[in-house]
């Protein structure tokens, strides 16, 4: 199993939500793990709503609108191919590697969960594992390979977890 220091910090007292918090700690080491990350992790995530979010796209991307999940990744990686040796990837201080931020509307997430049919947990379950890929040097900034290519690892990996069945 994956070693993982895992910050996560709800914007408002209002969004605390215990089985969403132990959804996304499952849905990061399984990630972890399905990508054969071997080193100690940090990650920080941030769960906060529409309104949260969109301040954080609008002054990081400059985009002006809400979104369901960003990600900041750390480091430029190659998708499935993790380093050999992190090493050179690792804080001094904590001799983790900081693998970058995330951030997740909750309340993007309810309406998806509504939108697509199912659960709240299985949409920041699929948020989360699609921020990690991206943290992990997945994108799809194309519809061809790359967008192909980070779909089924994101179905292999929730097909992994218990509950994170198309609900």
């Amino acid at each position: 199993m994956a070693k993982l220091k895992l910050n996560l910090t709800y914007e408002k007292p209002s969004l605390l939500n215990v089985p969403v918090t132990r959804n996304i700690r499952r849905c990061v080491e399984a990630t972890l793990d399905a990508e054969g990350i071997t080193a100690l992790c940090e990650i920080n995530i941030l769960v906060t709503d529409d309104l949260g979010i969109h301040a954080i796209n609008k002054a990081a991307r400059n985009i002006d609108r809400p979104t369901d999940v960003l990600s900041f990744p750390m480091f430029e990686l190659e998708p499935g191919n993790p380093p050999t040796d992190w090493s050179g990837y690792l804080d001094p201080g904590t001799n983790a590697c900081p693998l970058g931020d995330m951030v997740i509307s909750l309340e993007r997430a309810r309406a998806q969960a509504k939108e697509f049919g199912h659960s709240v947990k299985r949409e920041v379950g699929y948020l989360t594992i699609h921020s990690m890929l991206h943290l992990l040097g997945y994108d799809h900034l194309d519809e061809g390979p790359m967008k192909k290519q980070m779909r089924e690892r994101e179905e292999a990996i929730a097909a992994t977890i218990e509950g994170m069945s198309r609900e």
